[in-house]
């Protein structure tokens, strides 16, 4: 990825006419003194900064100090004039050398320092511009946790923020540090300037390191880069559990998926997770499944799981299947498979969560059994995602908590066995294959699961079975996103369970903050609802969280608690924006605000801002925004930079308003022009911002039905548009200014 810092000279041919050249750690410093530019790179190749140097300092200098005159002059950089190599010379207007610049390394970091020669201090400014060259899935992000931090951070894009100190690349666990020196995003090109005060030494210098295995040596030591090839994004679906839970069998969830693939398949639902299927699971508990192999539930699975498959697949979904195979509740596969079982000092088989007999991981031929029903499952039955339960999470009573403990472990035929659940993990992906989807259901970034699985069930259950969503169940939904977010993409997809957002069971308010936890910072989205059972405006909620945005984690660290200021920041070839929400988690209205600084930006910058769930334009604003926030409640803002002309503002598509939907947009003379992805037999809305001098005169777009309307006093325009068939709509908008001279 290619970074610019700011205008700079060609570099071609500076390595071959440098007047410096040295080493320092593992970067080189390359430098040549006619027009001042300078090259560090990485010896790996990994990174490189090439840029021109430049200093102001006063216009003159004596053995007396700053003279009369305090006006500034550029100065001269030279290569060093005194034999000492590894450092260059600030030359006065006197042709003096009176400063040094200087490079130190610690290996894999190297920093530039610009100090003084003489006894007295001096003003003097060093500035750098350039390009910085990084491995290209590289992205720019914050390693350094800030203290009172309020904001969940989430990227979509290369969005830049002004807090940004690191360029990470998710495919090799690797990061570019600097400090010092700022990017910004200007037109789809990174600009910023590095400023150096001579004279302060908290702003003397600035530094670039390359960071190894971010991830791998703090909290995740099974990283692997993620596969992308087999899940491309978040995935998205539907799943029975949370509302059926051990009751829906082949009819109920064919009659959901007829009803969803009308509604929901459109906008980008993908696949249709089957769960308690195994025979012996008419209800809970889980231990008494026959989770171990696969006997089917032919109560309420009648035809079978491959037949079941291919109605789902002929819907137009991808099958998948929950599964818990770490133990089982089948007397019959345990008689006939007891070596394959731990076993007390007593003789009687040890009792989890997953079964009334408990896999041995370590036993002969357990693993590969379990290898070959998966195998079974997913190339003969034919599924497609398989969530696989009772991991490493949370629960004490879960498979790898029970295997790390010692008592458990010496029950085991091989006790000194250094992985027995890694085991277990290998061995499902084996079977399931390197094509298909595998969510760890309760798995964890810190254990084995995180090198072979895609998704993690990062939330706790969303309900407890045959009860409703609460509250309350949101409110640690929301706790576990801002925790584990941080891992998101970069170690794998976070599920944070289902999106439940019924009108029998929340309040429109709560169902609107349920749809912005789990959607708004991209992780998986799977509803849970009885979906014909739903009311339209909840119906438009599971929509409007389809398809999963692409984003990435914007602070590479853990957070804690219930953030009240979660913001997306997004980034496209055409323009960039924010998506902020914030958060009410309390029982009394209360007034949430945002300074711009807390999410990366200059208090000097203006936006167009309107609010999503209530349509309301909140105009013009600088510096901060603040809002009342009813209890139990999310306000759900777009922020678009200020542009003086009409402007796409907001979109009722799709929660992120614009990100996911909006492909272009360019302002030429009097006429904006838009392209929209729409859903064939729905319409949507998207409306614009019209400063005061501009009025609309007319829209068209080819093979789309389009109504225009005024509001706010003609501050904003909107269109509703409608197409018979899904795909882009180039929409065209024609101003005209009631200034004399137009802009």
């Amino acid at each position: 990825m290619k970074y610019t810092l700011a205008v700079c000279v060609a570099f071609a041919s500076l390595a071959a006419c440098a007047d410096t050249e040295f080493v320092e750690g593992s970067w080189k410093v390359a430098f040549a003194d006619e027009n001042a530019c300078l090259i560090l790179s990485h010896k790996e190749g990994n990174a490189e900064l090439s840029g021109n140097l430049s200093f102001t300092g006063p216009a003159e200098v004596t053995g007396a100090g700053v003279g009369n005159d305090e006006s500034m002059a550029k100065w001269r950089i030279t290569s060093s004039r005194d034999g000492f190599p590894n450092r260059l010379a600030l030359v006065d207007t006197r042709d003096n050398v009176n400063g040094y610049i200087a490079f130190q390394s610690d290996g894999e970091g190297i920093t530039l320092l610009v100090y003084h020669r003489t006894a007295f201090a001096y003003p003097g400014v060093l500035s750098f511009g350039g390009t910085l060259r990084y491995r290209g899935d590289a992205y720019p992000c914050s390693l350094t946790p800030k203290a009172g931090d309020r904001v969940l951070s989430v990227k979509s894009g290369d969005a830049i923020s002004l807090d940004d100190d690191a360029l990470f690349s998710p495919s090799t666990d690797e990061a570019l540090a600097f400090k010092g020196v700022k990017l910004k995003s200007d037109g789809g090109m990174s600009l910023a300037s590095a400023r150096l005060a001579i004279d302060d030494a908290t702003r003397n210098s600035f530094s670039f390191k390359i960071v190894k295995d971010w991830y791998k040596t703090r909290w995740v030591p099974n990283w692997r880069a993620p596969n992308r090839s087999r899940s491309p994004h978040a995935p998205t679906g539907w799943l029975s559990w949370n509302t059926y839970f051990d009751t829906a069998g082949s009819k109920e969830n064919l009659d959901e998926a007829r009803f969803a693939a009308k509604l929901f398949k459109p906008f980008g639902m993908e696949f249709w997770n089957i769960e308690s299927w195994q025979d012996n699971s008419p209800k809970l508990p889980v231990s008494n499944f026959h989770n171990m192999d696969l006997e089917t539930y032919k109560v309420q699975f009648p035809e079978g799981m491959k037949w079941l498959a291919d109605e789902i697949r002929e819907l137009g979904f991808r099958p998948g299947l929950w599964m818990a195979p770490y133990g089982t509740g089948n007397d019959d596969f345990y008689a006939r498979h007891k070596n394959w079982f731990l076993h007390g000092r007593d003789g009687k088989p040890v009792r989890s969560w997953n079964g009334k007999y408990t896999l041995d991981p370590t036993a002969p031929g357990a693993l590969e059994h379990l290898t070959s029903i998966f195998d079974k499952a997913s190339h003969e039955w034919g599924y497609e995602f398989f969530k696989i339960d009772g991991m490493s999470g949370r629960n004490h009573g879960y498979s790898a908590h029970l295997y790390e403990r010692p008592e458990i472990r010496a029950l085991m035929h091989d006790p000194k066995c250094p992985n027995p659940f890694e085991r277990t993990v290998a061995a499902y992906r084996k079977g399931i294959g390197e094509d298909r989807v595998f969510l760890a259901c309760q798995g964890h970034f810190t254990g084995a699961e995180a090198g072979y699985a895609d998704a993690s069930r990062t939330g706790a259950d969303i309900v407890h079975p045959n009860e409703p969503v609460k509250w309350e169940n949101i409110l640690l939904q929301a706790r576990c996103t801002v925790n584990q977010f941080f891992a998101h993409s970069n170690v794998f997809w976070s599920d944070p369970d289902c999106m439940l957002v019924s009108q029998n069971a929340l309040a429109r308010e709560q169902a609107q903050v349920e749809t912005t936890v789990v959607a708004l910072p991209g992780q998986q989205t799977f509803a849970g609802d009885k979906l014909a059972e739903l009311a339209l405006d909840r119906v438009k909620l599971i929509q409007q969280a389809l398809p999963v945005c692409p984003t990435r984690p914007g602070k590479l660290y853990p957070m804690f608690g219930h953030l009240p200021v979660w913001d997306l920041h997004v980034s496209r070839p055409f323009g960039e924006w924010h998506i902020v929400a914030l958060f009410n988690w309390s029982d009394e209205e209360r007034e949430i605000a945002v300074d711009w600084q807390e999410i990366g930006e200059s208090g000097e910058r203006v936006f167009v801002v309107w609010e999503f769930w209530t349509d309301a334009y909140f105009g013009e604003r600088k510096g901060s925004l603040a809002a009342a926030v009813p209890p139990r409640a999310v306000r759900l803002f777009a922020l678009q930079p200020y542009a003086g002309h009409p402007q796409f503002l907001t979109s009722d598509r799709h929660l992120t308003q614009g990100a996911v939907g909006l492909s272009d947009q360019k302002w030429e003379g009097s006429r904006l022009d838009a392209k929209i992805a729409a859903v064939g037999g729905f319409p949507q809305v998207v409306r614009f911002a019209v400063p005061e001098e501009w009025k609309i005169e007319g829209a068209t777009a080819d093979g789309a039905d389009v109504k225009t309307k005024e509001e706010y006093g003609g501050r904003v325009v909107s269109v509703e548009l409608e197409v018979p068939r899904s795909g882009v709509v180039d929409l065209c908008l024609d101003f005209s200014s009631n200034k004399e001279t137009r802009k």
